[in-house]
């Protein structure tokens, strides 16, 4: 048995790629009941990014509407009644011009907790900049440090202010509905992508001038290139950890049993070196090899998976951290509550308005207004 905890809270989510369906996604492998709002084309990630749609979008379902054409105007009213929660993320101004604005749907459900994900917020000198993650994490300090020792500053290939836009917009959904138990009202929540990024960039690195650019990182905590031109992953922070290291590595690489490497300040000191040793000193074995040199060891030390090699690792079946549905496979919420596995995957990644139908009569429209709501979309489409 599951857990899911946000089971009756309900969600109408008018977002598209990654953010609002990334925090619309937790909220539904938690329980919630989740109704995808899409343009008639349907979420641009259908083809832009179908990866994270397919991944981003389960549990949920979908309805295709055109926001601009006056059949769609009772439908929002009756989501904007139905929902507990709203997400959007156009840029601002857009919603309002929909009619899917905070103002219009409080108005109609007082109750409402609305989500605004934009690049930089609904006020300020910058919220009208066009903007994607990789703009957001580097203007907000994401990009000015390395994370290699020896190395530049890098991108990740996980956009980090989108998906962490949308997992601090799932938080202030979930404290906003917390508070509503209190106080009955609702809220509105304007969370910019770019804060996000500055959030966890002051957090790493603080927000002082003259931060040492290497004070993030560790010499023998980086990633090495091996002999079989592969990587392996070296994850040394603790004193121990590097004993248990240099004891390993010893009879390979003698210069490592310099009193200058015993303590981590001297590390850091001699640590253009110190990385330089172990450069060289990893290429003489294949990742591998290495791994099983130094796992038993008590030494971090991993290799760098693909997902789908990740998703398929004992790890992942004893922890049931991947799960199946119809031909389909998820990486769930990472979370066992009481001896339960959060979340659950009740159904899979929606076709475009798979759901319309069966949305619009459990609104209460007659079939007769189902037909022309739904042929109004397809028009458009």
């Amino acid at each position: 048995m599951s857990w899911l905890p946000l089971e009756g809270i309900k969600v109408a989510d008018f977002s598209a790629l990654i953010p609002g369906p990334f925090s619309s996604a937790i909220l539904s492998d938690l329980g919630a009941d989740v109704i995808k709002i899409e343009p008639p084309r349907g979420d641009s990630a259908r083809t832009l990014l179908p990866a994270v749609f397919h991944a981003a979008n389960r549990n949920k379902r979908s309805i295709a509407l055109d926001l601009k054409h006056a059949q769609a105007r009772p439908v929002i009213e009756r989501l904007a009644r139905w929902a507990d929660v709203v997400i959007e993320s156009n840029r601002p101004g857009v919603a309002a011009r929909l009619g899917i604005d905070y103002a219009s749907l409080s108005a109609l459900n007082p109750r409402l907790i609305y989500c605004s994900l934009s690049g930089y917020g609904q006020n300020g000198p910058w919220r009208d900049k066009p903007g994607h993650d990789i703009g957001y994490v580097g203007a907000s300090g994401g990009l000015s440090y390395p994370g290699s020792w020896l190395g530049k500053p890098a991108r990740s290939s996980i956009p980090i202010a989108d998906m962490q836009g949308g997992s601090f917009g799932t938080i202030a959904i979930l404290a906003a509905l917390h508070e509503r138990g209190s106080s009955g009202r609702g809220a509105e929540l304007d969370l910019s992508l770019y804060e996000a990024g500055l959030f966890c960039a002051a957090l790493r690195h603080g927000i002082e001038e003259h931060t040492d650019p290497r004070a993030h990182i560790w010499p023998v905590n980086d990633l090495f290139e091996t002999a079989d031109g592969s990587m392996l992953i070296l994850g040394i922070v603790e004193q121990h950890f590097w004993e248990n290291f240099r004891s390993a590595v010893k009879d390979l690489e003698p210069a490592l049993a310099d009193a200058k490497f015993d303590t981590d300040s001297s590390r850091r000191k001699h640590g253009d070196e110190l990385s330089r040793l172990l450069k060289k000193l990893f290429l003489k074995k294949t990742a591998r090899q290495w791994h099983d040199l130094l796992e038993p060891l008590d030494v971090p030390a991993e290799l760098p998976l693909t997902p789908a090699e990740a998703s398929r690792t004992g790890y992942a079946e004893a922890r049931a951290a991947v799960v199946k549905l119809g031909g389909e496979r998820h990486a769930l919420f990472p979370l066992w509550a009481n001896g339960r596995r959060g979340g659950e995957l009740r159904r899979g990644t929606p076709a475009l308005n798979a759901d319309g139908s069966a949305i619009l009569q459990e609104l209460g429209f007659a079939p007769d207004e189902v037909e022309r709501i739904l042929g109004s979309a397809r028009a458009k489409g």
